[in-house]
């Protein structure tokens, strides 16, 4: 444990707006045995929420503050009859009946006028699942986790339906975990398993977190050379919409270091517009940088299966992994409606929006 870490265990949570969350290793499979608790890794912003009298604070994992941005969850937690208290959950919104994590990024914007407006349009909420301080239990986060869980259920039900809060749900079978994994969709990012034995530990990663991948067949629609080299760095991948235009829905970086000189010169070969004649990269935002626009267009001739975690707006959340070129595969048989079932809530989402 570090010396960062102890010095929190020591101090009472509620007086340490600076914890860091616990965190999770990722494994490839829900581990065995007896003595886990499974629940659903959502699809939001992680946060930690203190309030100490009518100081409230919003904390990313990282540390930095977040609740000039989502000032509707600041008067939640201030108009609960509860104080001190030091909350553990994932900030999210709902857009109809999915989360979105693109509603959630639209909140991080300078203006406070827009996000007073995007806070009455779109109001987020706070997914619970742990209690690192309450009344009259400032160190509750030092006991085991079946004991802040129940504290943690005792509390909720106390909050009388507050608009901004949910519980998440929870199992010791590792069996419902599975079929969460294998029927929840796009519902949610994943499962975290955590030892019901031990006491939370601020920032180490003392869970267990398996993600639910998946694979498509992409067309390569252009690349981008690695900063200073004349070798390929990422492949842009890109899937046909409904229009038959080709969407850019992602990237891949994971190209070994000694397949680049080949893959290089077989890649200028097929330079040539328009790459992506939809929804193409660089197009302006406020996420765009130099860097985004500085891309070669591909004549698109090559299909790439690849294996990717989540699916946001469309897009692939993060980079995806190569699983193997498809040379057999038509890069027109290259559409959405591979990721059409990712865009649905499974069961979770219906049972984490009744807040059971």
């Amino acid at each position: 444990m570090s010396a960062k870490a102890q010095a929190q265990k020591r101090e009472p949570a509620s007086q340490s707006h600076s914890l860091a969350p616990m965190e999770a290793h990722l494994v490839a499979a829900l581990p065995e045995g007896s003595g886990w608790q499974f629940e659903p890794k959502w699809d939001g912003f992680r946060c930690l929420a203190f309030r100490r009298g009518d100081e409230v604070d919003l904390r990313a994992k990282s540390g930095k503050p977040l609740a000039r941005y989502f000032p509707e969850i600041v008067t939640g937690l201030r108009d609960l009859p509860l104080d001190p208290f030091v909350l553990d959950g994932e900030l999210a919104i709902a857009q109809g009946d999915v989360l979105s994590f693109d509603a959630l990024q639209m909140r991080l914007h300078p203006a406070e006028s827009r996000i007073r407006k995007l806070a009455q349009e779109t109001p987020a909420f706070l997914i619970l699942f742990d209690a690192l301080a309450l009344p009259g239990e400032p160190n509750i986060a030092q006991v085991p986790l079946t004991e802040r869980r129940a504290a943690l259920d005792e509390t909720y039900a106390s909050m009388a339906g507050n608009a901004y809060l949910r519980l998440s749900p929870y199992t010791r079978r590792r069996a419902d975990a599975q079929r969460w994994l294998d029927k929840a969709g796009g519902a949610i990012d994943g499962v975290v398993a955590k030892r019901i034995d031990e006491p939370y530990r601020p920032g180490e990663r003392a869970m267990l977190k398996v993600k639910r991948m998946r694979t498509a067949d992409s067309v390569v629609g252009g690349f981008r050379y690695e900063r200073d080299s004349a070798l390929v760095g990422s492949l842009l991948l890109g899937l046909y919409n409904d229009a038959g235009k080709l969407d850019h829905v992602g990237f891949s970086s994971a190209i070994a270091d000694r397949d680049k000189p080949a893959l290089t010169k077989k890649l200028e070969k097929l330079i040539g517009p328009p790459g992506f004649d939809g929804n193409a990269p660089g197009a302006p935002s406020r996420w765009s940088t130099e860097r985004s626009t500085e891309w070669q267009p591909l004549k698109p001739k090559l299909v790439v299966e690849v294996r990717y975690d989540h699916v946001t707006g469309s897009r692939f959340r993060h980079g995806t992994s190569i699983v193997r070129w498809r040379p057999d595969k038509s890069p027109r048989q290259c559409t959405m409606e591979q990721l059409g079932h990712e865009a649905r809530p499974g069961k979770l989402i219906e049972q984490m929006m009744r807040g059971t």
